[in-house]
């Protein structure tokens, strides 16, 4: 068993079939190498009650001009969520002693392997590692210094500045699935991910309230050719969302067209001096750093570009069964990634990255949304903290073939132990199925909707003299009810968080509207979401720019599918 079978470290696979032949069996799947801000400002408590008052008076008039409002296209997304809430912290303090210490140990006894790379041993020899072929030992003390000049926190820009966000502190940014080459919808069943699919998900992923970042492979367009593919998913990140976006990590040379890429789009000074992108870089877990992702890594902190610093660990597989042996290894090997990222470049932002499952014991296949994958996930979180790093981590992760109950348990496991682990950067937030093989259309929606209770739980509790309701409960008093109260009237709108999707309608209506479930739902939300896509607007110039780099790019190399 290995880590391609299973998540989003996708640069390991390749298609061994053609692009348009359909699954046939276990086994079968391509092998790659690879605001709404509501910023209004806050009405006093008299004005607010008046506007209620004012607006029961009017009543009854207006409705045609209400009911457009309602149904108008709009386009919102959520500033990216600042926790108002206090953090789970599992371990005590004497346990993440035992935890750094020992990964102190591991990094000096056992040592890391830099495979294929002649040129990082020597950096770390510079360093002042010892070498032992493609062995490095580190000095105890030594990766935990280097890690010091990464930043606690950093903005990564969106083309459209009002979607800027921030990583790290007490902030929340979601972005959706990576790596699947598969998808999956209610009409066509589970099917190979073309590149059509990949711009539905963009389209999407920008349409979608509360998903902050467009993420990078959300699925793997089979029928582009291997070598020339990531060219087409970055152009569809440019220019379908203004949402902030990922690099390719592939190879080193697509990292490096990444990054010429959004010197199109920002400006070549503009990205020398600011974060564009947050790729993600995975360490072949256990203790091994490939020279693919590693490249990946030196083009990007060269060029001042964050990168996500992730072990891929399957418990039981690619490190111990328990919680402290597996939080060990995943400091260790995160320790020695980010240090070599800052032996690159100096301050070159990175994350703190954790993606770790168990193992079922009888199948060999991964577990998601349990109770150990929670455990580790809150000790990483408390690990980085102590390091002042951002924290990659969570998802809505799911085993489940469908999106049915199975999904929605574990999904909600994962989604709520990223809000409460103090996790920065969730990845894989929507549309996850079956282990990370599939992105699934009515599971992206479902999983996005949530991600709103993930915002208003984050918000806390409000605690101002309008929230202690005293007025309200003195109009009502013994006996009445608060729904016409003037407090009930100027709050209603913002006081609850509302779904976009679920159904809470009286059994009567429902079953006369087709009796829905939830998937129903979901497949009639993705056609409307898509029918009333509208493409945020990018200078000509720069557009035109975009599309010929491409096409030069893909006119330079013989199309290649493995």
């Amino acid at each position: 068993m290995t880590a391609a079978h299973f998540q989003h470290a996708s640069h390991r696979r390749m298609s061994l079939f053609p692009p348009n032949r359909r699954y046939r069996g276990a086994g079968g799947h391509p092998n790659r190498v690879s605001r709404e801000t509501s910023s209004g400002l806050r009405e006093s408590k008299g004005g607010r009650i008046a506007e209620a008052q004012t607006n029961r008076r009017a009543r009854g008039c207006g409705g045609a001009s209400r009911r457009s409002v309602r149904t108008a296209v709009k386009i919102e997304t959520a500033k990216y969520i600042e926790r108002n809430i206090p953090v789970t912290e599992l371990l005590s303090e004497d346990a993440l002693s035992i935890i750094e210490a020992n990964a102190e140990v591991l990094l000096e006894e056992v040592g890391v392997a830099f495979v294929e790379n002649p040129e990082a041993l020597e950096r770390w020899k510079a360093a002042g590692a010892h070498i032992n072929g493609e062995r490095v030992r580190i000095p105890k003390g030594l990766a935990r210094k280097l890690c010091e000049t990464a930043p606690s926190k950093f903005t990564q820009h969106a083309r459209n500045p009002e979607r800027n966000v921030e990583i790290g502190g007490n902030t929340l940014v979601t972005a959706p699935v990576y790596g699947p080459p598969f998808v999956r919808d209610a009409d066509g069943g589970r099917r190979y991910a073309t590149m059509d699919d990949f711009k539905n998900f963009v389209k999407l992923g920008y349409m979608s309230k509360y998903l902050h970042h467009s993420g990078g492979t959300v699925c793997e367009p089979t029928d582009v050719p291997v070598n020339k593919r990531h060219l087409d998913m970055l152009l569809a990140h440019m220019t379908l969302s203004d949402k902030p976006f990922m690099g390719s990590v592939t190879e080193p040379s697509r990292a490096q067209d990444s990054v010429e890429m959004c010197e199109i789009l920002f400006g070549k000074d503009f990205v020398q001096e600011n974060t564009v992108m947050t790729s993600l870089i995975n360490i072949n877990s256990p203790m091994t750093f490939d020279a693919t992702m590693m490249g990946a890594l030196e083009v990007y902190a060269a060029n001042n570009q964050a990168c996500i610093v992730s072990p891929f660990i399957v418990g039981g597989a690619m490190a111990p069964v328990s919680v402290m042996g597996t939080l060990t290894q995943v400091l260790a090997e995160v320790m020695a990634g980010i240090a070599y990222s800052q032996i690159i470049r100096p301050g070159a932002p990175v994350i703190f990255g954790t993606f770790v499952t168990s193992i079922d014991m009888n199948s060999g296949a991964p577990t998601f949304g349990t109770p150990e994958a929670s455990q580790i996930l809150y000790g990483a979180g408390q690990l980085a903290r102590r390091m002042g790093l951002p924290f990659r981590s969570g998802g809505g992760l799911c085993g489940s073939k469908l999106p049915d109950a199975q999904a929605a348990y574990e999904t909600a496991h994962t989604h709520n132990a990223a809000l409460m682990g103090g996790v920065n950067f969730m990845l894989h937030s929507c549309g996850w199925l079956e282990g990370g093989l599939v992105c699934s259309y009515e599971k992206f929606v479902m999983d996005a909707d949530q991600l709103g209770t993930l915002q208003k739980m984050a918000a806390g509790v409000d605690t101002s003299e309008e929230a202690q309701a005293m007025d309200a409960i003195r109009e009502v008093g013994p006996g009445g009810h608060y729904l016409g109260c003037a407090h009930t009237q100027a709050n209603f709108k913002e006081a609850f968080w509302r779904t976009d999707l679920l159904d809470y309608k009286p059994f009567e209506t429902w079953d006369e509207e087709g009796a829905r479930d939830t998937q129903a739902l979901a497949s009639a939300r993705v056609k409307k979401l898509l029918a009333d896509y509208q493409q945020p607007q990018l200078d000509p110039g720069i557009h035109a720019k975009l599309v010929e780099y491409v096409e030069t790019k893909k006119a330079s190399m013989p199309d290649a599918f493995v």
